[in-house]
């Protein structure tokens, strides 16, 4: 019910998820990205113990096929699953299971793999895949939008569109980046809007002044912040 793309910026090591779906809050239940780990994304009739378990793995040293194996043969349920890896490498690995609700399926590829159920087509995990791959060079969490996209644009979640998220994480154990768009009648261009307002209000520069493990107390500058706030 689902499509989304699971990620790592290999110049900056960031990772992230990106998903839209026809449910509410597909945020809370999908993206599981992990600083210097790796990114996992769950769904389908989805088991957010997959993401959960999956960062552990990857933080062990598995790989993402290794990951995905111990995963899936761990899962009583795995018929019903789909779910994608991202190692701290860049390899990447996705399942879709037996009894996904067609049209299923995935695109692995490096630093990225999609995955998608219940679509319209298959172009819209191709086009997930193929802008990913197309955006080289530009920052993970606007690649990670593009895609959602063109996805939408290629056909997207065949009951409909309501909920979208973009997480990133770089450094820190907290998230970069997590916007959701919990309810809404077209949530792909919704996160596309909140996105531009995180980059135009400068929030971006207020969580790099947040305490982090190489800062604890945060650096934070009045000035800079007054600089950003919407006049």
């Amino acid at each position: 019910m689902t499509f989304s793309i699971s990620a790592r910026c290999a110049e900056t090591g960031q990772f992230g998820v990106a998903v839209s779906t026809k449910l509410l809050c597909v945020g809370q239940l999908c993206p599981f990205p992990r600083a210097g780990v790796g990114a996992v994304a769950t769904q389908s009739f989805v088991n957010p113990y997959i993401g959960m378990k999956g960062g552990d793995y990857l933080a062990q040293g598995l790989s993402a096929q290794e990951t995905l194996d111990r995963l899936a043969r761990e899962d009583d349920g795995r018929d019903w699953r789909q779910f994608a890896v991202v190692d701290r490498e860049g390899d990447s690995a996705a399942y879709t299971g037996a009894s996904c609700v067609a049209w299923c399926g995935h695109k692995t590829g490096r630093d990225y793999a999609a995955a998608g159920n219940m679509l319209v087509n298959a172009e819209t995990v191709g086009s997930l895949g193929e802008t990913f791959e197309a955006t080289a060079g530009k920052p993970l969490a606007e690649r990670l939008v593009l895609a959602l996209e063109a996805a939408q644009a290629a056909g997207g979640d065949k009951r409909g569109r309501q909920s979208a998220a973009l997480k990133v994480v770089d450094t820190e154990d907290y998230p970069l980046i997590d916007i959701r768009v919990d309810d809404s009648e077209d949530p792909v261009p919704e996160l596309r809007r909140i996105w531009g307002l995180y980059q135009s209000q400068g929030f971006g520069q207020i969580m790099h002044m947040l305490p982090s493990k190489a800062v604890p107390a945060g650096t934070f500058d009045l000035e800079e912040i007054k600089a950003h706030l919407p006049k």
